[in-house]
């Protein structure tokens, strides 16, 4: 029993002598506000025969999506950005963003609207998804100076590439304190072809974006023990905030993956039976905030429901988010998705 207590005692001592002079995030020095969005097929309306998503979304396609139709999109996106600034006081200092076609779009949505004003700087890489749509981060160039960005492909138990979106990790330097903070942009596979089938592949990317995580609060540490342990206490100490739309809600127990390492912004609003789709006249919480447990306590998590991204449903009652398209139909609203915002308590 002595040799047991001792051992319990020596690795409870190395956890704290690994961790040096670092201390615990204080949630106060870390104020930062993010947006996210799924955007519902941002495509452009240029045909380059890249997917059949391409055609589609082109003048002559099946969507006969034009050059008006798309700078409408963008403008929305950018009256709903600008809605947010009313919102938190100021622009969010980063937007993560899913189901973007290209970079293409990203610039139009900068430079033809009116958030050529502001001072948003892109990240985005091309990812092996089929359909053509990747994910991307803006941010703020007077509050941060990028560091490094990657594009993190996912693979299956098997090491095959799944052919979905990469996990976009972007590392940025807070000008104000030269504090460095983590940003992970998800969106993980969907259940086409129906929720059992695809699990395995919304399982392995939860495990990519854990390993991102994982190496990220290592490699902040030289010599780190990875233990169980001593690696939830480095979480800590280290700002991470991964957003994404993880077609789960945050019941399922994937994200049991993160429990002790981070904290998930989005079960408050998912226990009060808020959502961020609507399917059915039912919402789900599929759009949410990850954040290491050292800043949790400091930010929640909301869904925005701003008026003029919304329909009525005059099917099951009610609204829900008005779609760029109903089937065939151009209906001309933005997405499927509500936006979602992380902000200071």
């Amino acid at each position: 029993m002595k040799k047991c207590f001792w051992a319990a005692l020596l690795i409870i001592v190395s956890c704290l002598v690994s961790s040096g002079q670092e201390k615990a995030c204080d949630s106060t020095c870390c104020g930062v506000s993010a947006m996210f969005w799924n955007l519902e097929n941002f495509f452009d309306c240029i045909d380059n025969g890249g997917s059949d998503s391409d055609r589609e979304f082109s003048p002559g396609g099946q969507r006969h999506w034009t050059r008006s139709r798309f700078y409408a999109k963008c403008n929305g996106i950018a009256k709903t950005i600008f809605w947010v600034q009313d919102l938190l006081g100021g622009l969010p200092d980063v937007v993560g963003l899913a189901e973007v076609e290209n970079r293409l779009v990203l610039n139009s949505l900068l430079k033809g609207t009116a958030l050529r004003k502001t001072d948003y700087a892109i990240v985005h890489f091309d990812s092996p998804d089929p359909r053509g749509i990747d994910v991307a981060l803006l941010y703020r160039t007077d509050v941060f100076r990028k560091i490094s960005a990657n594009p993190c492909r996912i693979y299956d138990s098997e090491g095959r590439i799944v052919r979905t979106r990469d996990i976009l990790c972007v590392e940025l330097c807070r000008k104000s304190d030269g504090r460095t903070m983590y940003f992970l942009v998800n969106h993980h596979p969907s259940k086409f072809g129906g929720a059992s089938a695809s699990h395995s592949r919304r399982m392995s990317a939860m495990a990519r974006m854990k390993d991102i995580c994982d190496s990220i609060v290592l490699s902040c540490a030289e010599g780190a023990d990875s233990s169980p342990a001593c690696l939830a206490e480095r979480y800590k100490a280290v700002h991470i905030i991964s957003m994404g739309d993880f077609n789960d809600t945050p019941d399922n127990g994937l994200f049991s993956i993160f429990d002790g390492y981070m904290a998930n912004l989005a079960d408050v609003p998912f226990r009060k039976g808020e959502g961020t789709i609507r399917y059915a006249g039912k919402w789900d919480l599929i759009d949410m905030f990850l954040v290491s447990s050292g800043i949790a306590d400091g930010y929640v998590q909301e869904i925005l429901y701003p008026p003029f991204l919304m329909t009525e449903d005059r099917t099951h009652g009610g609204q829900k988010p008005l779609r760029t398209y109903s089937g065939p139909r151009h209906e001309g609203g933005v997405s499927d998705h509500c936006p979602i915002v992380m902000r200071r308590k």
